[in-house]
């Protein structure tokens, strides 16, 4: 059902609980919850838990809602630790092997931006000094992004890149809000093609590019914002979990002169 959206006066302002000596929020004062109120089950671990309203129905969050949108997001985040530290490790045997593979990196809007933030995690660093390692993003060559775009349909954008800079062993991580960017999805299935391992952080499952990738984390709320936010402790959960590996005693790196001269 279509709603109306809502002015942002009615969804921020009017709700803010200290306009007009309006009673605090249960969950910062102790207070007792009205179940009758918001339906909101019993947190353990925070006390009273804020039912957060859906896009469907709201078009703002108010910042106390924002917040316990973002708690509720990180509870399937924290389920899926394991997958996290594996990818780590997962990158350190592809980065540090043999053969010295590389990581791809692409997603649109605020999620290139987070795809960017993470091959800067590893060419650079991210905690701990270590070598720089090779880790390309493929939204930041604007040059290759318009001329791909020019030439050929927008499901080429990144899969044709992910064809020209990919070796067989190299991983791919993907990252979509909502897991139906069709050329995040392109992307995957060419990486398959060419035995790349592909990666992808998600909005709520199921959806086509977790389908399409090797595996998937996938966060569950149904705010845009919210998912990004997780998206990128996702990103810095692998990225320690990276350095873990590659740093571990004794570590699989030799220590070059960059990693010298930072001491």
């Amino acid at each position: 059902m279509s709603v109306t959206p809502h002015s942002f006066f009615e969804n921020v302002v009017a709700q803010d609980p200290a306009r007009d000596g309006a009673a605090q929020d249960p969950a910062h004062d102790g207070a007792a919850q009205d179940p009758a109120h918001d339906g909101a089950a019993q947190d353990p671990a925070h006390g009273a838990q804020r039912e957060v309203p859906a896009p469907d129905t709201c078009t703002h969050l108010t910042g106390a809602d924002h917040v316990a949108s973002l708690r509720n997001a990180l509870r399937s985040l924290e389920d899926q630790l394991p997958a996290l530290d594996r990818w780590g490790r997962l990158l350190a045997d592809v980065l540090c092997g043999p053969y010295r593979g590389r990581l791809l990196a692409a997603g649109n809007g605020g999620s290139a931006a987070q795809a960017q933030h993470l091959t800067a995690e590893l060419v650079g660093r991210y905690r701990a000094d270590r070598p720089p390692f090779s880790a390309i993003c493929l939204t930041a060559e604007t040059s290759s992004l318009t001329a791909i775009a020019n030439d050929y349909p927008a499901d080429e954008l990144f899969a044709r890149q992910v064809e020209a800079h990919g070796r067989a062993g190299d991983v791919l991580v993907l990252l979509s809000t909502s897991g139906r960017s069709p050329n995040a999805v392109a992307a995957a299935r060419r990486a398959r093609d060419c035995g790349i391992t592909t990666l992808a952080i998600t909005g709520p499952a199921p959806n086509p590019l977790a389908a399409a990738a090797d595996e998937a984390v996938c966060i569950d709320s149904p705010w845009t914002a919210t998912v990004q936010e997780c998206h990128l402790a996702a990103l810095h959960l692998v990225c320690a979990a990276f350095d873990a590996a590659v740093l571990a005693d004794p570590p699989r790196v030799p220590t070059g002169p960059s990693f010298e001269a930072a001491k």
